[in-house]
């Protein structure tokens, strides 16, 4: 039960992001509600000029000429905004893509801040338009909305309110720090929507992981990625009844985030004469498109902040403190995987039988993502080799296990080694090595403990 509501949960969160990253949806969801609004303040409009109710004093009354008149100013000064704002917001951002890198432009567009504004503007513009075009003659004279109207100039105000908040939020959003927590958000996010798939109890028969894994490698079917691209989605559990239903085990190779090319090897599948059933429904199981996302792919959140940080650490940029950042956020969200990081990389049927074999990012890669790069572009900077270091100690707080805690001494230690080779003052050295030999304290005192309980 819990690995069928962890799949329909990550399911969920796919369709989400699908939606949050795409400019269309939310504005389209405004323009429906301004065509309902349009048709009950047209049947407002058309009940007063009926003379079933009298028009409030506060409703603005004209002729049909003055009507015509604001309503075609306001419909041509809000598409003129939307036109001239949103220019300028792509050059913003463009140049913005320089510093933050192209992959960070996507962040942008994701926002709901840009997405609510565009179609509030675009809202607007189709409820004046359409309100334009239902003045006409009627029965008793002409026919003038004047609730409509009144609506559409109290719109064009909560557009002005728009307008302002989109400049502010803006001017928030492109600052680098305001960058690096949202992206840092985001991959607290997947580490909290991925890491927990092995917390689950169930039975578990037939054929241990290991022996299944032998057994596609040595007489499994070889299938070929039908086409090329970044995984993006996996449908694990459409996958599972697959191969239920063939009496299979899929070996998956590629895990989202991993590029793959057309015609290469790209799974497993035994016994072999399940092949041609699964090669037909393991294309409509996958999601390939051009780019990485979060949702089952936490390593794209680090590489992100990675990005960010060596970009940073350039002779372009030189910009030590925004690496520093960077570096704060990695070692915080490593906090919550040390603690909490279980991707589930065997999915079973409801009997318990081992069905799908995935590969899962592990905590020693991610850690050495999150450091590596970074260490190699520092070389000579001991600022950030020391806050590299004091990430370290405080993921070093949350481990419970000699392996956890083996990987981060082996980066802080090349951390050391690379201060001694490229940092040339003797302090700077000297304050490096006090950081590392905490990192070894800490180590000592964590390992003495587990040893006493």
């Amino acid at each position: 039960m819990y690995r069928s509501l962890f799949s329909s949960a990550l399911s969920s969160h796919w369709r989400r992001e699908v939606l949050r990253t795409s400019l269309w949806f939310v504005p389209s969801l405004e323009v429906v509600a301004a065509i309902g609004l349009f048709i009950g303040t047209l049947a407002a409009d058309q009940a007063a000029y009926r003379g079933e109710f009298a028009l409030p004093g506060w409703v603005i009354s004209g002729s049909a000429d003055a009507a015509r008149q604001i309503l075609t100013t306001i419909a041509a000064a809000i598409i003129t905004v939307v036109g001239v704002v949103f220019s300028i917001i792509l050059v913003t951002l463009t140049l913005a893509s320089t510093q933050f890198g192209p992959r960070m432009l996507r962040n942008f567009i994701r926002d709901r801040g840009t997405q609510v504004t565009l179609g509030t503007f675009v809202a607007t513009f189709v409820y004046s338009v359409l309100v334009l075009v239902s003045i006409g003659t009627g029965s008793h004279g002409d026919f003038v909305p004047h609730i409509g109207v009144t609506v559409t100039i109290g719109l064009t105000v909560i557009d002005l309110a728009v307008l302002i908040y989109f400049i502010h939020h803006t001017a928030i959003s492109i600052q680098l720090p305001q960058v690096i927590a949202s992206i840092a958000a985001d991959l607290a996010e997947a580490i909290k929507e991925q890491g927990g798939g092995q917390d689950r109890t169930g039975p578990e028969n037939g054929p241990t992981t290991v022996e299944l894994v032998n057994r596609t490698e040595s007489s499994g079917a070889v299938l070929l990625a039908p086409v090329s691209g970044y995984v993006q989605f996996i449908k694990h559990q459409n996958l599972v009844r697959l191969a239920t239903g063939a009496d299979a085990v899929i070996n998956l190779e590629h895990r989202p985030g991993h590029f793959i090319v057309r015609g290469h090897r790209f799974a497993t599948v035994w016994p072999p004469e399940a092949a041609p059933l699964v090669r037909q429904a393991l294309g409509r199981a996958h999601i390939i498109g051009p780019y990485r996302t979060l949702t089952q792919d936490v390593s794209f959140g680090i590489d992100q902040l990675v990005e960010i940080a060596i970009r940073a650490l350039s002779a372009a940029v030189n910009d030590t403190f925004t690496a520093m950042t960077c570096i704060d956020w990695l070692g915080e969200n490593l906090c919550k995987i040390v603690a909490g990081w279980h991707p589930a990389r065997v999915h079973r049927d409801a009997q318990g039988y081992v069905r799908v074999i995935t590969a899962e990012p592990s905590y020693d890669r991610l850690v050495q993502r999150s450091f590596e790069k970074i260490r190699q572009s520092s070389l000579g900077m001991p600022a950030v080799m020391i806050r590299e270091l004091e990430a370290l100690t405080r993921i070093m707080a949350e481990t419970t296990s000699d392996g956890q805690r083996r990987v981060l001494l082996e980066q802080a230690a090349m951390i050391d080694r690379a201060s001694e080779r490229s940092v040339p003052e003797a302090a700077d050295r000297a304050d490096i090595r006090r950081r590392y030999e905490a990192i070894l304290t800490m180590e000592s005192r964590l390992t003495a403990r587990g040893q006493n309980a």
